[in-house]
């Protein structure tokens, strides 16, 4: 092992856990909250079984302001919010609130485009059999939709890392953060580019996960 690995070893395990920490929290606001989400707002399209155009209006301004809002002001923006439900807007726990947000609504638009890839005539052929609205959801629509929605998280969890190296911004901490206090503004390029290494490889790794995951459960 290099040396100067060596000789930050403390600090880049707790950056590691920092990171985790943080994806790890929006992984789970995406599953409980965003999959719901994209759920209901693909429910609720014109032509589907909950037809609303207002809640559909609604829900798709606010996933798309959310979306579209440039994260590290959004992080900023975020910052009173934080206080109120955290106790305070510094720290690794601080930082989860703004990345999950942004974690729930990259991942509702990504699990109503792959409910959208479902053909029609699955939900027709659950209405023809009697099914309830809960049974067309979770026996056919996510049956149907499992790979896409497997490799949509795949996507998000990645950019949930991305995310997460701006969190040094509320003192979230994270690989990211670390790699700019110790090797960027310490001028150890040497540090930092192995930051970027490790970096990459959770990514690679996750991404294969991801794939191959989706790849086993396609049945298509």
């Amino acid at each position: 092992m290099p040396d100067i690995l060596v000789r930050y070893k403390s600090e880049i395990w707790q950056s590691i856990a920092e990171t985790f920490m943080m994806v790890g929290v929006s992984i789970l606001a995406a599953i409980l909250v965003g999959l719901p989400l994209g759920t209901w707002l693909y429910l609720s399209r014109k032509g589907q079984l909950l037809e609303n155009q207002i809640v559909f209006s609604v829900l798709n301004l606010v996933v798309n302001i959310v979306r579209s809002f440039p994260f590290l002001l959004l992080v900023v923006f975020l910052i009173p919010f934080t206080r109120l439900i955290i106790g305070t807007a510094i720290g690794t726990a601080a930082a989860t609130v703004p990345l999950s947000i942004i974690a729930i609504a990259h991942y509702a638009r990504l699990v109503e485009q792959s409910l959208i890839d479902v053909p029609r005539g699955v939900v027709e052929a659950a209405l023809s059999m009697g099914a309830s609205v809960k049974d067309i959801i979770f026996k056919f629509l996510y049956v149907e939709a499992r790979s896409g929605l497997v490799l949509g998280l795949t996507t998000s969890i990645i950019s949930f890392i991305s995310y997460s190296t701006i969190m040094g911004v509320v003192g979230g901490g994270g690989i990211g953060d670390f790699a700019i206090r110790y090797g960027y503004q310490q001028f150890q390029t040497e540090l930092m580019l192995y930051m970027i290494l490790i970096m990459l490889v959770f990514v690679q790794l996750i991404q294969f996960t991801g794939t191959t995951v989706a790849r086993i459960i396609d049945k298509r």
